[in-house]
């Protein structure tokens, strides 16, 4: 007998859905109002926005919606139709490449509609079956779906663990000297979860002892990091040694697309395989003209990063001063890190944003491990010094009320899976 194909969704909603209606509309998919920015609306109330990755402020910018509005003026949504390849190509998308390039210092670049598909299609495009990919257990979800796509073998080393490295690089060689294919290694210039870079610097010295070639996703770390905003290779002094270099608009340029940086020869390879590009129509004007404004700040404006380290340095120094547990974050992602259970979770998130107007990214189990509640902060260019004072004081008071449980019991007078 076959069974009816959704039978298994309708009884099971997955690890996170099954929270669907008890979070959605507040926990999850909450509805944000108002300018982007520190301060914004949710619920009818005044919030202090810490959830918005608008890392140099730029998406309220006047430049930047100037050029938003003069492109859409003179272009509308809808230019260029088509794939770049066939009837979606202009000078801006390759005058916006040649500069992503330039500013990466990468020979060339290519622009992609999406930083989650473009690097699934990336890893797709560089990897055959005879290939090993070795990556980092807690790669973004972009790069676990493009190791889903891979047909040959894929080996996973432990968090930023050079011995976990090593010894799955010892065995992706064995394994590819077996099928005479190469070895793609990936990891990211910043892990978005805990703040932590990459250990890309050491990645780079095990290539004298090892023959692969280095992907790196560098989302949160383009804009943020490095003397000119290059990244986390330029931080490290390792970017000449990265082999392809990728990060999302979604971030620092405050926009959508993404790009691939490389050699010439490896990005002339991509222009003609990545399938998410060759059967999607180009990157609209609007996002392509805008980036170029964006990208034009980034590079004349470094007082926009300076602020930003000024507020990441406050807000971080402020919390271990107070005995917060934030890892071993040396990005401007800023995890604080508590012990409790999921119902206790969403009645502290429940309180910061009600009684005390903090609204930031809670994370809990199956995400991160039972037991740990993971509220996880993004401080921006835009935010100031009095924003990160009213949030320590709002921090010192939520931890009291977890510690002296308090929480705890409220939720168990909420209807919550106390089994959590």
């Amino acid at each position: 007998m076959v069974k009816d194909l959704f039978e298994r969704i309708q009884n099971n909603k997955g690890p996170l859905g099954k929270w669907a209606s008890q979070a959605e509309g507040y926990f999850v998919f909450p509805k944000l109002e108002g300018e982007l920015g520190p301060r914004m609306q949710f619920g009818g109330k005044n919030i202090l926005n810490w959830s918005l990755n608008d890392y140099l402020g730029l998406a309220n910018h006047p430049e930047v919606r100037q050029a938003d509005i003069d492109a859409a003026t003179q272009f509308g949504a809808a230019y260029p139709m088509g794939a770049r390849m066939m009837s979606g190509h202009t000078k801006y998308h390759e005058q916006l490449e040649n500069e992503l390039a330039d500013f990466v210092m990468k020979p060339a670049a290519y622009l992609l509609n999406f930083g989650y598909q473009g690097m699934v299609s990336i890893i797709d495009a560089l990897v055959t079956k005879n290939d090993i990919i070795v990556y980092d257990v807690d790669s973004h979800a972009c790069i676990i779906d493009g190791v889903r796509l891979h047909m040959g073998k894929r080996f996973t080393y432990k968090h930023n663990d050079l011995e976990s490295m090593e010894k799955n690089l010892q065995r992706a060689t064995k394994m590819a000297t077996e099928t005479g294919g190469g070895i793609l290694f990936i990891t990211e210039g910043v892990f978005g979860m805990r703040g932590q870079q990459g250990k890309l610097k050491e990645i780079v010295a095990l290539k004298q002892k090892y023959n692969f070639r280095l992907l790196v996703d560098d989302a949160h770390g383009f804009g943020t990091l490095g003397k000119t905003g290059a990244g986390a290779g330029e931080e490290q002094g390792v970017q000449d040694d990265i082999d392809v270099y990728f990060s999302t608009f979604a971030k620092s340029m405050a926009n959508i697309g993404a790009f691939v940086a490389a050699d010439q020869d490896i990005i002339d390879y991509l222009k003609y395989n990545l399938r998410s590009q060759m059967f999607a129509k180009a990157l609209p004007m609007i996002q392509t003209i805008g980036s170029l404004k964006r990208l034009e700040l980034l590079r004349s404006h470094p007082e926009l990063k300076d602020k930003l380290w000024e507020n990441v340095n406050a807000l971080q120094n402020g919390l271990r001063s107070r005995n917060f547990n934030i890892g071993d974050t040396n990005t401007c992602v800023t995890p604080v890190y508590l012990e409790g259970s999921v119902p206790e979770a969403m009645v502290m998130v429940n309180d910061l944003r009600e009684n005390y107007g903090i609204f930031l990214s809670i994370v809990i189990y199956p995400v991160i491990p039972k037991g740990i509640i993971l509220l996880r902060m993004i401080p921006t260019t835009s935010h100031t010094l009095s924003d990160i004072d009213e949030t320590l004081v709002a921090f010192e008071a939520i931890r009291e009320k977890l510690e002296n449980g308090t929480y705890k019991e409220i939720a168990s007078r909420t209807k919550v899976d106390l089994d959590a």
